[in-house]
C-alpha cells in the first residue's frame, strides 16, 4: 500500500500546487499560516491524506487529545493533507498541501507527492517556507527562493537564496518535482530572528500576496493586514523596552539600509542566510530570559 489515501479524485481544472510544512521550514508559522490562510479564504475540501503511522515517530510528534464541548474526548494524530478549491477570477483550480514536516520516509513521501502530482496533472507548485535571518521587524519581509525558469522568477520577483547546508522536506520536494519536470517556485520569508517565539502574520501576509500573485488570483487580506499591524505595535514596545534589543534593531535596519544602497548602486541581489550561530543564540536567549519574567 502507499502512503497516500485518497478520499474522493476531483476533476480539477489545470491545477497548480501550493505546499508548506510546519517545523523546520517554518519560521514564525509563516509557511503553515500561508496555507491555513488560503484554504480558509478559499474554502479548500481536503480530497487525500498521508499516512502518519509511516512519516512520524509518535515519541517525538506525539497525537493530541481534544476535548469537545467540554467532555468528549478526540485523538488527533499528526496529519499531512491535500485539499483543492476553485481559484477565485479563474478558471483553474489550487491543491494545498499542508501538515508537519514528515520525520521518516522522506524519499517515499516526495515520490508518493509527485505521483498524486502527476495524477492531477498540477501544471506549476509554489512551495513555501520561513527562515530566522539578521532582519528587522521594521522592514518589508525580504523574499528569496528560486523558481525553475526565468519566466518564473520574474513573476515570483524573487532574490535569488546562496544558502548552502542542510535542508528540510521543501528543498527535497523542489527536487523531485523538478526532476519530474514540474516547474516549481520556492518563497522563502525572512522572519527576524529577536522574536523567534511568535507567530509572525507579517511574514505570512508576504507570503501569501507573493503567491496570489504568482497564481494571478485574488484574496481577502484584510484579516491578515489587521493581524500584522497588531503584530508590529506589539514587537515596537517590546523593543522599546530594552535598550540592548533597541540598539540591536538599529543596527539592523543600518545593515539592512547598506544593503540595499549596496544593491542599488551594483545592481545586484543581496546574500541573504540565516542569522549567524553564536550571535543569533545569544540574542534569542538574552531576549527570552528577560522577557519570559515578564
Amino acid at each position: 500500500m502507499g502512503l497516500l489515501t485518497w478520499h474522493s479524485r476531483p476533476a480539477l481544472r489545470r491545477p497548480v500546487l501550493v505546499a508548506a510544512f510546519e517545523g523546520w521550514n517554518d519560521a514564525g508559522n509563516a509557511a503553515s499560516g500561508t496555507v491555513a490562510y488560503l484554504s480558509r479564504r478559499w474554502h479548500a475540501e481536503t480530497f487525500a491524506a498521508f499516512d502518519s503511522e509511516d512519516l512520524f515517530d509518535f515519541t517525538s510528534a506525539r497525537p493530541q487529545v481534544r476535548l469537545e464541548s467540554g467532555q468528549t474526548r478526540r485523538l488527533e494524530w499528526p496529519r499531512l493533507e491535500l485539499a483543492h478549491a476553485a481559484l477565485p477570477g479563474l478558471e483553474q483550480d489550487v491543491v494545498l498541501l499542508s501538515g508537519p514536516e514528515p520525520q521518516l520516509r522522506w524519499r517515499s513521501f516526495a515520490e508518493e507527492l509527485r505521483g498524486a502530482v502527476t495524477d492531477l496533472a498540477v501544471s506549476t507548485a509554489v512551495l513555501v517556507g520561513a527562515l530566522l535571518a539578521d532582519v528587522p521587524h521594521t522592514r518589508p519581509v525580504r523574499i528569496s527562493g528560486g523558481a525553475a525558469t526565468p519566466e518564473l522568477a520574474s513573476l515570483a520577483q524573487v532574490e535569488p537564496s546562496y544558502y548552502e547546508g542542510p535542508t528540510g522536506i521543501v528543498g527535497v520536494v523542489a527536487d523531485t518535482l523538478a526532476q519530474a519536470g514540474v516547474p516549481t517556485v520556492s518563497l522563502w520569508a525572512s522572519v527576524p530572528h529577536y522574536v523567534s517565539q511568535s507567530s509572525s502574520p507579517k511574514a505570512t501576509l508576504a507570503l501569501v500576496e507573493r503567491t496570489v500573485h504568482i497564481l494571478g488570483s485574488t484574496v481577502d487580506l484584510v484579516e491578515l493586514q489587521i493581524a500584522t499591524a497588531a503584530y508590529e505595535r506589539q514587537v515596537d514596545d517590546l523593543v522599546a523596552s530594552d535598550e540592548e534589543a533597541s540598539a540591536y534593531v538599529t543596527r539592523l535596519e543600518e545593515q539592512d539600509e547598506d544593503a540595499e544602497r549596496d544593491r542599488a548602486q551594483s545592481d545586484e541581489s543581496p546574500k541573504l542566510g540565516p542569522a549567524s550561530g553564536e550571535r543569533l543564540a545569544a540574542e534569542v536567549e538574552r531576549y527570552l530570559r528577560e522577557h519570559r519574567r515578564e
